[in-house]
Formats: structure tokens, C-alpha cells, sequence
């Protein structure tokens, strides 16, 4: 997955601890489009967690997830 991976919005999330890092990604979700992607970038360890089993429970696409020097970045796409 490229650093140029095409997104709709982003978030950053960077210093938040969880559950934040999630919650706000479901509010900017909540404002785009279906099909729309989100790239979301956290430094939170357990965002990982997170964000698969969120993808998986509310039907939205995890795309791509990329991890550098405690960075997590993901590609949500919205359901």
C-alpha cells in the first residue's frame, strides 16, 4: 500500500488514546458518503484492534493499514 493511497477525508488522531481515536472516525464516517474513504491516522496501539473489529461489526471496508515508527495509519472505506 502506497503513502498516496486516494482518500475522501482525513483524520488525525494522533495522541489520542482509545476509545477516541474510533470515535471520532465514526463521526467522520458518519458524514461521508457511501463508498467514501477515510484514512485515519492514530498512535494508539490498540487502534488496531479497534479499527478491524469496527470495520467488521459495522460492514465498512478496512482497505489498507499501514504501521512506521508507532504510527497507525488506516483506510476505512465507508459501507
Amino acid at each position: 500500500m502506497s503513502e498516496d493511497q486516494s482518500c475522501d477525508a482525513e483524520l488525525d488522531a494522533s495522541g489520542l488514546n482509545c476509545p477516541l481515536p474510533l470515535l471520532k472516525a465514526k463521526l467522520e464516517l458518519n458524514r461521508l458518503a457511501s463508498g467514501a474513504v477515510l484514512k485515519v491516522i492514530a498512535t494508539d496501539g490498540g487502534s488496531q484492534r479497534d479499527f478491524r473489529t469496527f470495520a467488521k461489526l459495522a460492514g465498512h471496508t478496512l482497505l489498507a493499514e499501514k504501521v512506521e515508527a508507532g504510527v497507525y495509519t488506516y483506510w476505512l472505506k465507508k459501507a
